[in-house]
C-alpha cells in the first residue's frame, strides 16, 4: 500500500479519479495525489482513524500538514468529515463535476483517445462547475480553527477550544470537542505529532516515519488501542472502546518516541527510493518484508 501510495505520487503520466461516494482513510489517500481528482455533491472525504487508535497515514501526515493554516491538524484529529464541493474547497480535489454529469464525463475521457494532460484538463472542464460553500461549513471558521490548532499538544487544542465553546455563536465547537475526547488519546498524540513533523518533511520522509509508525502500532509497542478501536467500532460494534490509556495525560513524549524511533535493523525500514529519479532502481520484493519464495506471487497480485 505504502509502495502504491509512492508511485501516485510520482507517476508521471496524467491518471484521474472520479469519486462519486466515499473516499475516507485509505481510499482518500488514493484519491487526493492524482493529476486530477473529480468529485461530486454525493462524494465525502475524512481522516478518521484517530476514532480507531490509529493515525492518517499512506502519505497524509505529508498532504495534510500542506493545506492551509491548520486545516490538517484539524482533519486528522478530529476526523472531520468533508462533502463534496468542501473537499474542493480543502484543497484535496482538483474539480467539482455534478453527479449527472459524471457518466457523460467518463466517456468523453475514454474517446478522446489521448494521454496529454492538457487534453484531459480541457474534457475536465467542460463539466466542471464553480463551487460555493455552505455558510455553515467549518471551513468558514478557518480562523478560528488556525488559531486553536496551533497550539503545541493536544492538552492546549482541547482546553483553548472548551474556552472558546462557551461563546455564543459557538456550538458547532461542541461537536469538535466530542469527536476529540472520543478518540484514543495514543492516536492523536501520534496524529499531532506526525502531521507536525511532516510539515518539514519529504514524501520519502513522510512515508517511511508511517510505516515505522504503523508496524509499532501493530506490535503494540506502548498501547493495544488500535486493536480495541477495530473491536469496537466493526467486530463487536458496540461504539465504546476502552483506550489504554484513558486520557491524554497519561500518554507521554517518551512513550512517543518510542513509537517514532527508526528501526536498529534496516532492512525493516520502508524500502522505497529517496527521490523521484530512481524510483524504478528498487522494489518491494527486494525489501525485509518480503520473503523470495513468494516475492513473483506478489507481484501478480
Amino acid at each position: 500500500m505504502y509502495w502504491l501510495c509512492y508511485h501516485i505520487h510520482t507517476y508521471k503520466k496524467p491518471h484521474i479519479a472520479l469519486v462519486h461516494g466515499m473516499a475516507v482513510g485509505g481510499g482518500a489517500s488514493l484519491m487526493v495525489p492524482m493529476k486530477f481528482s473529480v468529485v461530486t455533491e454525493k462524494a465525502f472525504c475524512s481522516t478518521p482513524e484517530t476514532s480507531l487508535g490509529f493515525h492518517p497515514d499512506c502519505g497524509f501526515s505529508y498532504m495534510l500538514s500542506r493545506l492551509p493554516g491548520r486545516l490538517g491538524e484539524y482533519l486528522g484529529l478530529t476526523g472531520a468529515k468533508l462533502m463534496g464541493k468542501e473537499i474542493l474547497a480543502a484543497g484535496l480535489a482538483t474539480h467539482f463535476v455534478p453527479s449527472q454529469k459524471l457518466f457523460q464525463l467518463e466517456k468523453r475521457l475514454l474517446s478522446i483517445n489521448s494521454g496529454e494532460e492538457d487534453a484531459i484538463r480541457s474534457v475536465i472542464n467542460e463539466f466542471s462547475t464553480n463551487i460555493d460553500i455552505d455558510e455553515r461549513s467549518f471551513l468558514n471558521k478557518l480562523s478560528i480553527i488556525n488559531e486553536y490548532f496551533s497550539k503545541d499538544t493536544v492538552e492546549e487544542i482541547v482546553e483553548s477550544l472548551e474556552a472558546e465553546a462557551s461563546k455564543k455563536g459557538n456550538d458547532w465547537i461542541i461537536k469538535v470537542l466530542k469527536s476529540l475526547k472520543k478518540a484514543s488519546p495514543t492516536g492523536l498524540k501520534i496524529t499531532l505529532r506526525s502531521i507536525r513533523e511532516g510539515r518539514t518533511q519529504t514524501l520519502f520522509e513522510c512515508l517511511r516515519r508511517e510505516f515505522r509508525i504503523t508496524m509499532n502500532i501493530q506490535r503494540t509497542i506502548i498501547s493495544g488501542d488500535f486493536y480495541e478501536g477495530i473491536r469496537a467500532a466493526i467486530i463487536d460494534k458496540d461504539k465504546s472502546p476502552k483506550w489504554n490509556p484513558s486520557t491524554l495525560d497519561k500518554m507521554h513524549d517518551d512513550q512517543l518516541d518510542m513509537i517514532f524511533k527508526p528501526f536498529e535493523e534496516h532492512d525493516l525500514e520502508l524500502q522505497i527510493p529517496e527521490d523521484d529519479e530512481c524510483r524504478w532502481e528498487r522494489n518491494y520484493e527486494n525489501s525485509g518484508y518480503c520473503r523470495p519464495s513468494t516475492a513473483l506471487g506478489s507481484v501478480l497480485v
